[in-house]
């Protein structure tokens, strides 16, 4: 499977999303592959810090730019299970590439509204891209979602969504967890942690769930 994570926003947590995909499909014996065109390069510094750790599955990590990486990715893609790509934050020649070669996009959005206002811009964008890439498939997930009850913002995020046929809402939503952030600078997933992180564990399987059914 081809997966592009990737959006018009910054901040929203693409490279959270990217990196944990890809050690639960390589923990699942997938022959897994990250594809980092950001040029922040957060991804493979992830995967570099992964590597350093031999208790852990290695997860192989390459940068691509440019517009030749729509050919790119489909030369990998006969050589690997799967690809997950990191598409940075912005309306960039590398996420425009991989929509049309991609068989699913995952956008990641804050439950805020200046995140929801670049929905609309990424709706013309697939529309854009099926032209290309009829099979294409693209979901939302609510990220970095305030664990407070009391704060609504995600159902407000949720009725605006309903605004957008071509988008469709996954039901998993992932909140805005510390463990994240241990997962990340050891070069893990977060349900490899230790002691287990039980609340992030189990929201980020139910995605990876989502995602890979």
């Amino acid at each position: 499977m081809i997966i592009l994570v990737g959006g018009e926003k910054g901040g929203t947590g693409k490279t959270t999303l990217v990196t944990n995909f890809a050690a639960m499909r390589r923990n699942q014996d997938s022959d897994v592959l990250v594809v980092d065109t950001d040029k922040q390069g957060s991804a493979s510094y992830w995967a570099a810090t992964r590597e350093g750790n031999e208790q852990m599955r290695r997860v192989p990590s390459i940068q691509k730019f440019g517009k030749a990486i729509a050919s790119e990715i489909r030369d990998l893609a006969s050589r690997y299970q799967d690809i997950i790509i990191d598409a940075g934050g912005r309306d960039s020649l590398e996420l425009r590439a991989a929509m049309t070669v991609v068989e699913k996009l995952i956008i990641p959005i804050q439950a805020s509204q200046f995140d929801v206002w670049t929905l609309g811009a990424m709706s013309e964008l697939v529309n854009q891209a099926i032209a290309f890439n009829e099979s294409l498939q693209t979901f939302v997930v609510l990220n970095r979602a305030s664990t407070n009850p009391s704060v609504s913002e995600t159902a407000e995020a949720k009725e605006v969504l309903e605004d957008f046929e071509n988008l469709v809402l996954l039901n998993t939503v992932i909140h805005d967890r510390i463990a994240y952030r241990k997962a990340a600078k050891s070069g893990l997933s977060v349900v490899e942690l230790q002691p287990k992180e039980v609340k992030a564990a189990k929201e980020m399987t139910s995605l990876y769930q989502e995602v890979f059914s």
